[in-house]
């Protein structure tokens, strides 16, 4: 299915970028791509999203486990012919495999994408955590579209 193939190349575009970073760059390094927003700084995360949980892998192993069966299940059996509901659940596959290549094989997840929002420096991040968040919100906003869609179809 295509979902599938939009997990496969999240993944791919994830663990490339990553071992761009690995390899030609050293942790802490910054390199400015545009002035006072956006730069490529290599930086290591422990933890989950904002650096919470720090050092609990296994936590991460287990939930990501989970979640991959989960979605593997809802592009299966759940997508009802949404095709936006099944790109949303690629995205989260592909970012949440993403994330756990990292913490299987270097036991930190690789981040590099680092914006600044006026003064505010938002958490460093990668494609992974971008495909996650994408997913999240295109699932959440075809949750809102479909109980508009069964209101309006039972009045």
């Amino acid at each position: 299915m295509i979902y599938y193939v939009i997990a496969a190349v999240i993944i791919g575009a994830d663990q490339l970028t990553k071992w761009l970073v690995i390899d030609r760059m050293e942790i802490g390094q910054s390199i400015e791509i545009i002035e006072g927003f956006l730069y490529l700084t290599s930086h290591r995360n422990a933890g989950a999203a904002f650096g919470i949980l720090q050092g609990q892998m296994w936590l991460f192993y287990i939930a990501t486990v989970v979640v991959v069966g989960v979605i593997i299940y809802m592009i299966q059996a759940k997508l009802d012919g949404s095709r936006w509901y099944g790109i949303a659940l690629g995205l989260i596959l592909g970012g949440a495999i993403g994330n756990f290549i990292d913490r299987v094989y270097a036991g930190a997840v690789v981040d590099f994408i680092d914006v600044y929002i006026f003064t505010y420096n938002f958490p460093i991040f990668n494609v992974a955590d971008s495909a996650l968040v994408t997913g999240v919100i295109m699932v959440i906003l075809h949750v809102f579209i479909e109980e508009k869609r069964q209101e309006t179809n039972t009045t």
